[in-house]
């Protein structure tokens, strides 16, 4: 037996224990069969894979079985339930989308070496040798993989708790002017309200708070005091209680601490032990507002009895916190033939090639397939019981989530992130594996099934020449029009109520929301009109002229992906959304828009004989009007917004606001943009161009992406995801550059699918939040002729599918 055990290890600090679940299903110690760890590479299978893990691992077969039940705990209603204190879900401080913990766990062990002998652990520690029983002991008290995970992300996100020490908790100046304030009826002393008042530690002024995005909130009353006054703290009253209160510096523009805040409240007659606690704290607020935004219950479908639904193809998807637009995402993917052929057909394939399976993706992205399509993770429970003291029934994508966002700055992290960015950069990585990875199939890449080619058509009035370019992309990306409402008098009258009640001190929260009705097609109308473009230069050595810019599809993709534009920027720079109502048709016929490309009887433009290379930084004239229009609205002076645009690509407003924030401080920062004069432009780095690839860009495109935003790994990020790549421009572009060193070069060959143009709708994704950076994101999908709602965990029939409300639709072409 000496031999059995000669690889068995006891893990250090260094290792880490894989005993959360099995690296190659969703199964854990909970399961039926519980979860076997390998106690020589610290691996967690599940009994069916516990061969493929002893045969592809020669002589590593002695495992620490666990199996895991849950047991009821007593629960003491005097103890005070834990206060959620972050806008996220499932993370700790967050929503609680299982509720309060009612049980606690009871687990027994064994040693198993396989294929057939079993050793109770402890029980039977007399026939196991030392160091066999010191590594099992040391696998039960490390700490987990996904535990480690959990902590070093953690820090990534805000705690609504964490407040700093005011600068004037020791100088703050409190006037004698008489006032005692009264421990209960309070109002706004420049207004009616009698909520959200703060009471001003200065001069024992109360007044209303800020306005919410929502509306709800005060009206400014406290903040407009401190603008006069400079007078800083203020606390909310109704929050203050013997453990403190809600205090708000208005210089430090922040919650914080007052550690002698009952001495200050003191001084106006205050006594912090016998205040109770009646008005929501502003944690509290801002995540009633999360709970409570309008489109919430809507999106969620909060008021219908939903039924769940269970089976293949219906398992829901545990939140880690703010990772609900990876699952909205991930549950529309696989809903697509391509990706359940390419994944879950063929998961054996990719488990068996995996030579390290916890860091390959075709493994783990099989993984995520066989967990939501087997139907081995949606099972219905049982009538009768607590189904809180039962296994629960999803599935926990931590293993996908970590390798996928390994390395990029925003997925790698539990900040909310934009579910379109979210699936272009998915997408990526599919495409990128294909082409690397081994495969059953090299034929099937799932990420072709979206992309398409657009024909860029530019006609020159003044001279009737024509010039015809072609761009791909994976999403079709349609503005918003508000001028092409249906209801515009009605929204105008819905404005100026609101107005009114506002003025008047009134809130507005009761007020029903009249949103904008705007039909799609008027989107895709708008899309398809001419743009007029004005100071074009056709070529370098001739004036500037007027051109008009149509775009049409070269080719149509078996699914597409329509994203709206509702997301942009109030003139304080503030992020919001259009709050609309999409008119939204289950089928749509875009054959109208097919290119017909170059027409008889057409002139073409001479083309530029300068390189490509320079097309963005040859001249100042050459500006995105529009993008210009907008920088210059914050008040820049309009040298430096060109200098912004030029520099970071000349396409990307968030790119170029970046680029502002930090250069405003540069002495040259308003002269004139100056163009290189070097023939050639400037060498890309390999230390710049390996960052930029290690976010999931080919060479190519990374190179590109540099050479577009003068060598800032930053700016390139930006630049690369919102300019999917270019075959014929991106290889000569990037064959023309310099390179710091010998490199070979990555080459992407895209099959673009081709069809019918009509197309019907199979599912949609809803943002709930004012920007994608926030909020909560829920899709709906058709599946088996019925809508069907998959928000984290609850997978249900939807009553009322939100089609209104959505930020993302995806399309199928049909048969005909």
């Amino acid at each position: 037996m000496a031999d059995t055990y000669k690889n068995v290890r006891i893990p250090g600090s260094n290792d880490i224990v894989y005993k959360d679940e099995c690296i190659y299903s969703f199964d854990n110690p909970e399961s039926e069969n519980g979860l076997f760890i390998c106690m020589s590479t610290f691996r967690g299978l599940g009994k069916d894979h516990v061969a493929r893990h002893c045969k592809a691992n020669p002589g590593k077969n002695v495992f620490l079985h666990i199996l895991r039940r849950r047991k009821p705990i007593p629960i003491d209603s005097n103890i005070e339930q834990p206060k959620v204190t972050k806008l996220a879900i499932g993370i700790e401080g967050g929503f609680d989308p299982n509720g309060t913990k009612r049980f606690t766990f009871e687990e027994k062990y064994s040693i198993y070496i396989h294929p057939n002998v079993i050793i109770a652990y402890p029980d039977e520690n007399d026939k196991l040798p030392e160091h066999v029983q010191q590594s099992a002991q040391a696998i039960i008290t490390a700490e987990s993989a996904f535990l480690k995970e959990e902590r070093t992300l953690m820090n990534a996100t805000w705690n609504g708790e964490i407040r700093q020490k005011t600068k004037h908790a020791h100088t703050l100046v409190q006037l004698n002017n008489g006032k005692k304030i009264p421990p209960s009826g309070w109002k706004c002393e420049h207004c009616d309200l009698k909520d959200n008042l703060w009471l001003n530690l200065t001069d024992g002024e109360i007044l209303c708070g800020r306005k919410f995005y929502d509306g709800s909130g005060g009206n400014n009353h406290a903040i407009d005091h401190y603008d006069k006054t400079k007078y800083p703290l203020a606390v909310k009253l109704g929050t203050i209680t013997a453990k403190g209160g809600d205090v708000y510096s208005y210089d430090e523009d922040d919650m914080v601490e007052d550690p002698n805040l009952a001495e200050h409240l003191s001084h106006w007659g205050i006594n912090m032990m016998n205040m109770e606690k009646t008005d929501q704290s502003m944690a509290d607020l801002e995540i009633e507002i999360n709970q409570k935004y309008g489109e919430a219950s809507m999106i969620e479908e909060a008021n219908s009895k939903l039924k769940p639904v269970h089976g293949a193809g219906y398992t829901g998807m545990k939140n880690l916190g703010n990772s609900c637009y990876i699952n909205s995402s991930m549950q529309v993917l696989f809903t697509i033939k391509d990706f359940q052929e390419k994944y879950y057909k063929h998961c054996d394939f990719y488990f068996d090639k995996a030579k390290d399976p916890i860091h390959d993706f075709n493994t783990q992205t099989a993984k995520l397939a066989f967990g939501l399509l087997s139907g081995l993770y949606s099972r219905e429970l049982p009538d009768g019981g607590d189904a809180s003291f039962r296994p629960p029934s999803n599935i926990r994508p931590q293993m996908f989530r970590t390798l996928v966002g390994r390395g990029h700055p925003e997925f790698g992290t539990k900040q909310q992130q934009d579910a379109a960015e979210f699936i272009e950069y998915f997408m990526e990585q599919v495409h990128k594996h294909c082409l690397s990875d081994p495969t059953p199939d090299a034929c099937l890449d799932p990420s072709t099934c979206f992309q398409f080619q657009l024909e860029e058509r530019i006609y020159c009035p003044e001279t009737s020449q024509v010039r015809y370019t072609t761009r791909e992309d994976s999403m079709f990306r349609i503005s918003v029009p508000i001028d092409a409402s249906k209801n515009m008098h009605e929204v105008l009258q819905y404005n100026k109520t609101k107005e009114e009640l506002e003025k008047q001190g009134k809130k507005t929260n009761d007020l029903p929301i009249v949103r904008p009705i705007i039909p799609l097609t008027q989107s895709i109308a708008r899309w398809a009109e001419p743009e007029i473009i004005n100071d074009f230069k056709i070529k370098r050595n001739e004036p500037n002229t007027t051109i008009r810019k149509t775009q049409r599809f070269l080719t149509f993709p078996d699914y597409l992906f329509v994203q709206l534009k509702k997301y942009t920027y109030n003139d304080d720079w503030t992020p919001r959304k259009l709050d609309v109502s999409m008119e939204i048709p289950d089928e749509i016929d875009l054959n109208s828009l097919r290119a017909k490309g170059f027409q008889h009887g057409e002139t073409p433009m001479p083309d530029d004989d300068e390189p490509i290379a320079q097309t963005t930084t040859k001249s100042n004239e050459e500006i995105n009007e529009v993008l210009l229009q907008q920088l210059m609205d914050m008040g820049f002076s309009i040298e430096a917004c060109k200098k912004a645009l030029l520099t970071t690509g000349n396409n990307n407003i968030e790119a170029a606001m970046n680029w502002v924030f930090e250069h405003q401080s540069d002495p040259d920062f308003n002269e004139p943009y100056k163009a290189s004069n070097t023939s050639l432009p400037p060498i890309i780095d390999e230390e710049s161009i390996a960052l930029v690839m290690s976010m999931g860009f080919s060479r190519p495109h990374a190179t590109r992406a540099l050479t577009m935003t003068n060598n800032s790994v930053e700016a390139a990020a930006d630049w690369a995801l919102n300019n999917p790549e270019n075959d014929s421009a991106l290889h000569i572009l990037v064959d023309s550059l310099p390179q710091s060193s010998p490199a070979h070069h990555v080459t992407k060959t895209t099959h673009f699918r081709d069809g019918n143009g009509k197309y019907r709708l199979v599912a949609f994704i809803s943002h709930i939040g004012n920007t994608t950076a926030c909020g909560h994101y829920v899709a709906h999908i058709l599946k088996d002729g019925r809508w069907v709602i998959f928000n984290d965990e609850t997978v249900a029939i939807s009553e009322h599918p939100p089609k209104d409300l959505a930020y993302l639709y995806l399309y199928k072409r049909t048969a005909s």
